[in-house]
């Protein structure tokens, strides 16, 4: 038997939120996690996650606590049970992919086995390692929601914009591309990057599309000397990424760089972007686009130079 379309919806994840708001969901969302923050019509819904980690602390401090959190066993983040259950979600839309990023899937399935009241709460975990995998979830979340063709609609309109960018930038020299994912310690981005890095007319040579991100080292990065640098350091805003940055100044390795000499360093907001597995990636596709080839900001974009 074909289970009813989902009416009631718990979103776990920033980026699952984004992409059940462009399905036209938001009215069947109950409940939100901790990071969710867009679109901003969706920030009044109660929330159901909360985050363990000393978020205002600095990059080195916020990676110790991390490595000594994951080393016990420890989950980062936790779920607020009683307000779920209470909030009756027939269906929760969480992710697989990464520990380090937001609720377990784990605790999740573990909460729902272990309360009769979710017991028939389905599950849809998002697991994108690559770019091509979010419009895979997309998929899987709009058919879970009985809005297949809707979600189709939507994966076309996200491809299309894709497509446009490819084809203007298809014919010129690609720049060698490294983004900075975290600072202390150095950590060059993977995962879906290098196709976003790809579909913005650039070359990743650091890392490989699918892999996860993971620590990197000052040599590895002069070898590849690249000629333009995007600082994003994952979970950091605008503002924090800019502070954060202080750190890179003071390296003795950061003048010889080329990206620093011909000032092509940008610091993004990689919690909003480059970072977040929902549609606003192909936003950033064409945020990148402008920033490796026309070597400047658009107007209102969530984007500084930094050299």
């Amino acid at each position: 038997m074909i289970p009813p379309p989902a009416q009631r919806i718990a979103s776990l994840l920033a980026g699952s939120t984004e992409i059940l708001c462009g399905l036209g969901l938001r009215d069947r969302i109950v409940a939100i996690s901790h990071e969710c923050d867009f679109p901003p019509e969706i920030t009044d819904r109660p929330r159901v996650t909360f985050s363990r980690i000393a978020s205002d602390a600095n990059s080195h401090a916020i990676d110790d606590q991390v490595k000594r959190m994951s080393a016990s066993g420890e989950s980062l983040y936790g779920i607020d049970a009683e307000t779920l259950i209470a909030l009756h979600p027939d269906l929760i839309v969480t992710q697989s992919q990464c520990d380090v990023c937001a609720v377990r899937h784990a605790d999740v399935v573990s909460l729902v086995q272990s309360s009769s009241a979710l017991a028939n709460a389905g599950i849809v975990a998002m697991n994108p390692s690559r770019l091509d995998d979010l419009f895979d979830d997309i998929g899987r979340i709009a058919g879970t929601a009985g809005l297949p063709d809707k979600g189709s609609a939507y994966i076309a309109a996200l491809r299309s914009r894709l497509d446009d960018v490819v084809r203007k930038f298809e014919t010129r020299p690609r720049p060698r591309v490294a983004c900075i994912e975290w600072i202390e310690p150095l950590m060059i981005a993977a995962n879906w990057m290098p196709d976003l890095i790809e579909r913005a007319g650039g070359r990743c040579d650091l890392t490989k599309a699918g892999e996860h991100s993971r620590y990197s080292d000052w040599p590895d990065l002069t070898r590849s000397d690249p000629d333009v640098l995007i600082v994003s350091p994952c979970g950091f805003d605008l503002q924090l990424t800019l502070d954060e940055a202080k750190v890179l100044f003071r390296r003795v390795e950061w003048s010889t760089l080329s990206a620093v000499r011909s000032k092509r360093v940008f610091a993004v907001d990689g919690n909003a972007y480059f970072n977040r597995s929902g549609p606003r990636l192909v936003d950033s596709v064409e945020l990148l686009s402008s920033l490796l080839h026309d070597d400047a900001i658009p107007t209102g974009a969530p984007a500084v130079r930094l050299s």
